[in-house]
């Protein structure tokens, strides 16, 4: 199997991620990070442990990362995934262990060396891996295939104009990343996550009683709020896609483009800037995600969250 770290800022989206990477069966999880983004670190690690004592995955490490941006405060989406990050699901519930001693940038330069192509799945602001990158800069060699949920290419942002949310909430990490020299970066935005909608009846087909109650709960303001903003009656399955993409990659097709990220503008803050006419004339850096079979990834994620739970021994 395809050995994974998943880098996450356990907001929904991540948790329904980590579900999907786990009940695959496909990918060999050598840990999950966890950094500072939709909610804090604690929320976040918190969050993680919970989501892997749902589904009975009690030997997958978890790592604590940075807790907050490079150079930026932080800022959380409560907005969108409430105060606990999960939409008020699993509130009531006591998280069964402490995350691991080791530093999440550490963890990820280590496994790295030791597990040579490895696959990095980032569905959060990108500041541990540019952490990474700061204490080994040799990292990209190590490293067969960077997947990272984040900016849009040929649209709107989510949180600005022109920004996504983890793209925004570190932009100068961001831009270390994509500069670093990785073999192969695909860029799973936001102009293929919208068009992997989540609906309430989709909800209804997942065999797992339980697993099926988590997911209408969590996402029930998710789905008011991107109703609301996109007269859409469900959600975007944004963070489950990029582990979609690592298991499937036919699920997508993308283009490889020149990627910059902007971390100056008063307006374009985070903006991921694609040269799509190659008028800097750069080598393209990252493989861009322009087209999605959202209705067949949908009808993957349904039918493997209801599958019964395959658990990783490390």
């Amino acid at each position: 199997m395809k050995k994974v770290i998943l880098d996450v800022d356990t907001g929904i989206d991540d948790a329904l991620a980590i579900m999907l990477a786990i009940k695959s069966g496909e990918l060999e999880i050598l840990g999950i990070t966890n950094v500072a983004g939709n909610v804090s670190l604690e929320r976040v690690t918190d969050n993680t442990i919970k989501v892997l004592d749902l589904v009975g995955a009690l030997d997958i490490p978890v790592y604590r990362g940075a807790s907050a941006p490079l150079v930026r405060p932080a800022a959380h989406e409560h907005r969108i995934h409430g105060e606990d990050g999960l939409g008020g699901a699993l509130a009531d519930v006591q998280a069964s262990r402490l995350p691991q001693q080791d530093f999440a940038a550490d963890f990820i330069a280590e496994s790295a060396k030791k597990n040579s192509g490895v696959s990095l799945v980032m569905t959060a602001p990108m500041t541990n891996l540019a952490l990474a990158l700061h204490r080994f800069p040799s990292l990209p060699d190590y490293v067969d295939e960077l997947i990272f949920m984040g900016g849009v290419a040929h649209g709107p942002g989510n949180r600005t104009p022109v920004a996504e949310f983890n793209m925004l909430a570190d932009p100068e990490a961001a831009r270390k990343v994509l500069h670093a020299g990785f073999r192969r970066i695909t860029q799973v935005g936001l102009d293929v996550t919208r068009k992997t909608i989540l609906r309430p009846s989709d909800i209804e087909r997942i065999e797992d009683p339980k697993i099926r109650a988590y997911v209408a709960q969590s996402t029930a303001q998710y789905m008011q709020h991107y109703e609301g903003r996109n007269g859409v009656g469900g959600c975007a399955l944004h963070d489950p896609l990029a582990v979609g993409v690592a298991i499937r990659p036919q699920f997508v097709k993308s283009t490889k483009f020149y990627v910059d990220i902007e971390t100056q503008s008063s307006i374009c803050d985070g903006q991921t800037v694609c040269d799509v006419q190659n008028r800097l004339g750069k080598d393209p850096n990252v493989e861009v995600c322009e087209e999605v079979d959202g209705e067949s990834f949908v009808d993957f994620f349904i039918a493997t969250l209801g599958r019964p739970v395959v658990v990783h021994r490390i």
